[in-house]
């Protein structure tokens, strides 16, 4: 796989520059992070019983990650709704984020119109579009970005100012040295796995080779359950490949048995086991037995150590290292990892539907 030291290749495959974006992570967290701790708040004297973050795709993985990193800690529920639809809790005493890269997402807008005639407490996240304008229109706190990437690439900007609206809000406690030290431990780890580092001293070139021409299954658990599920959207959208994630402990429930069939299948199989110093201490007990049961059946397993040790250090430093792995695999497979056809021709055809 030495043709992932060819930095032709990648100027060859990916013509609009997507390594350059995911490069730019560490930069994107530092500047959302200044502006969202500066974003001007109306006063509203309305207790916030829950809050409902509307998003879907690369505009909503900021809500999951968000969800749990603070679970612990903010005293109301999170929930991130992808539909059209909204749950019925939703009322004057929810906070109903909008996040939405472009600020035309459908499922987003029909959804940010049921949370205001419900009357909840509005805020939104984006770029422009028609977000940008209703809120203008509703009066709604607006946080407003022109980072110009795909949206799952503007990472920084779907997660960062979420932490710090729940910081100006007195739900959770100041995190300016979480994002400092998050910061720092992504720039150290992208000295090492940068494309101009060579294969044999690369550990996420390393990875994607080990992952071409195979399904990639993701683990995670904790603080690293919705980072699988982020490496699996990078897969999909950047390399262009089938990817799963699957969550700890609920896989040692359900996916542990399904190892055996299809008989063929373990040979294309290859498991991505995230792992934190965090992680609770029976799931690290559940992930070294897992790993046995892999070998056991003859399912081929790799595992990526989160770095930093606070829980948004290692959420971003896993995402880090995925996204470059995931690009990677993008040039292995020859796929240029910005564009997403496939999605485009799908909204062209929901136009067209009179529904």
């Amino acid at each position: 796989m030495k043709e992932l030291d060819d930095l032709s290749l990648f100027g060859h495959v990916d013509t609009d520059d997507m390594l350059d974006r995911v490069a730019e992570l560490p930069r994107q967290c530092r500047d959302a992070w200044a502006r969202a701790i500066s974003l001007e708040l109306p006063a509203d004297d309305r207790p916030i019983r829950d809050i409902v973050i509307l998003g879907i795709g690369g505009s909503a993985i900021g809500g999951d990650l968000l969800r749990t990193l603070v679970a612990s800690e903010c005293p109301v529920p999170i929930a991130v709704n992808r539909d059209y639809t909204l749950p019925a809790f939703v009322g004057p005493e929810t906070l109903a984020i909008i996040s939405s890269y472009s600020g035309n997402t459908e499922e987003t807008l029909v959804t940010s119109e049921l949370a205001r005639q419900a009357g909840a407490r509005l805020v939104a996240f984006t770029t422009g579009g028609q977000v940008a304008a209703r809120s203008s229109e509703w009066g709604v706190p607006l946080f407003r970005h022109a980072y110009r990437s795909q949206p799952r690439a503007a990472l920084g900007y779907s997660l960062i100012p979420l932490l710090g609206l729940l910081v100006q809000l007195g739900l959770v406690a100041d995190k300016a040295a979480d994002v400092e030290e998050a910061i720092a431990v992504m720039d150290a780890w992208q000295t090492e796995i940068r494309e101009t580092v060579p294969f044999a001293r690369n550990a996420a070139k390393q990875l994607a080779a080990r992952l071409h021409e195979h399904l990639p299954v993701v683990y995670g658990s904790g603080y690293l359950s919705e980072v699988a599920r982020r490496w699996k959207g990078q897969f999909n959208e950047n390399a262009k490949q089938w990817g799963v994630f699957e969550q700890m402990p609920e896989l040692n429930h359900n996916a542990v048995v399904g190892y055996d069939w299809p008989a063929d299948l373990a040979d294309k199989v290859i498991v991505v086991i995230l792992r934190s110093s965090l992680d609770h201490p029976r799931n690290q007990v559940r992930f070294d037995v897992t790993a046995e049961i892999l070998a056991q059946k003859g399912i081929a397993s790799e595992t990526v150590h989160a770095r930093g040790e606070r829980p948004l250090a290692q959420m971003l430093s896993a995402i880090h290292f995925g996204d470059y792995v995931s690009y990677y695999l993008a040039m292995l497979n020859r796929a240029n990892p910005t564009p997403v056809e496939t999605i485009a021709y799908l909204k062209g055809r929901l136009a067209e539907a009179d529904v």
